[in-house]
């Protein structure tokens, strides 16, 4: 007998709070019940595993669900609150709040359960590079901050100790710990003065700080985005340029670089299609990742975690991949500018099983039982007209 699969739920926003409606399928014609009354927020945010649900009021508030009964765990009343974040399983709670001087810390981590302030500092600016400031593993075992020059790590199960080590890296400008396990964290160094940009892998093993495990140098490199895999064995790196000297593309140029803490490969994952790298995601076992690339007509590809590349998905205008959660099903699909295709293949069994559309979306993503496919499209997008389409595969194959 097959195990039952927990509910889904989904929530939806609106310029005047948030609800959380019960997830598909729905019965024909009709408009799903709310499970929550609408509740005033500015800003939503859920648990990784799920769990745990985070609602922030601007400037006032921040308050934590439990996502099976939607009952408040805790809620906080912060002044002048810019953002939250929630740690993997909930259990922290990580606030910036403005702050009028460096003697007043505006960075804090809560214990949810208790509301304790178990660390705060101060931080002059908030950006979407540096926050959520104190990054932690999936288990919440690892934690730890970036700061000028250096990585610096926490003790989980004691928050009040501060900072207990430290991996020093001049320049750094962007850090990702792995999530599953936290054994290495990335650090990226910009270009400066002829310098090349590079991104270095270490421990996080406290006895192994300041060891480079692996590293990779480039050119013409402004920013970058970082892909652990599952397993933390293998790094993709996504570098931007802010200027495609080829003069090829407005946006810019991009390329995909490729890591493994065991040194088995560094270099450029070698696609066969110029232009730039659209969307890249890993499988769940982490085995496996899948590329779009090139210019349009895209194309796609899988490859294996030793860069070999395995199966192709064909071309066409796709800019998005998304892996559904059992690591079956891939969607490779055209958002945002592009028309809305969406082509649905079997991994497993290696073909095309469906196409669909859905234009003008903006946000993507597979629900976690992999059964459905959600797309939406929001403001500022469209003001009006605002929707979302689910496409279920229950009816189209055997699930696994």
């Amino acid at each position: 007998m097959a195990s039952q699969q927990p509910s889904l739920a989904i929530l939806v926003r609106a310029p005047d709070g948030f609800t959380v409606w019960p997830g598909p399928p729905y019965p024909p014609g009709s408009s799903p019940p709310q499970r929550l009354p609408k509740t005033a927020c500015s800003a939503t945010s859920f648990s990784s595993d799920g769990s745990r649900l985070l609602a922030t009021v601007a400037s006032a508030s921040a308050t934590v669900y439990d996502c099976s009964s939607l009952s408040v765990i805790r809620s906080f009343d912060l002044p002048g609150l810019t953002a939250a974040a929630l740690s993997p399983t909930g259990s922290y709670l990580q606030t910036f709040q403005k702050s009028s001087s460096p003697q007043v810390k505006n960075v804090t981590v809560w214990h949810v359960d208790t509301a304790t302030a178990l660390y705060q500092h101060y931080q002059k600016n908030l950006s979407k590079a540096n926050w959520p400031m104190v990054q932690f593993s999936a288990d919440e075992s690892v934690a730890c901050r970036m700061a000028t020059n250096e990585m610096q790590f926490f003790d989980t199960n004691d928050f009040t100790k501060g900072i207990v080590y430290k991996v020093r890296l001049p320049g750094i400008a962007a850090l990702q710990l792995a999530s599953a396990p936290g054994s290495h964290v990335a650090g990226f160094v910009p270009e400066a003065k002829g310098v090349p940009a590079s991104v270095q892998i270490f421990s996080c093993d406290k006895d192994a700080q300041n060891q480079v495990v692996a590293r990779r140098s480039f050119f013409r490199c402004s920013t970058v985005q970082f892909h652990w895999n599952k397993g933390s064995t293998g790094l993709l790196i996504v570098s931007q340029a802010d200027v495609d000297k080829t003069n090829q593309s407005y946006y810019g140029e991009t390329k995909l670089h490729y890591l493994t803490t065991d040194r088995a490969f560094e270099g450029i994952v070698p696609l066969k299609k110029e232009g730039p790298v659209h969307d890249v995601q890993w499988s769940s076992s982490g085995s496996e990742f899948a590329v779009v690339y090139g210019y349009m007509p895209a194309k796609a590809t899988i490859f294996n975690k030793k860069c070999n590349p395995l199966h192709e998905l064909g071309e066409g205008p796709y800019n998005t991949i998304r892996w559904n959660p059992k690591g079956r099903f891939i969607v490779i699909a055209g958002f945002g500018n592009l028309p809305g295709d969406m082509a649905f293949w079997d991994y497993s069994e290696k073909k095309l099983i469906q196409k669909a559309k859905a234009e003008w979306s903006v946000i993507s993503e597979w629900s976690p039982d992999g059964r459905h496919f959600m797309t939406a499209t929001t403001a500022p997008r469209l003001q009006i007209d605002n929707r979302y389409i689910s496409c279920s595969f229950s009816m189209l194959v055997e699930m696994v």
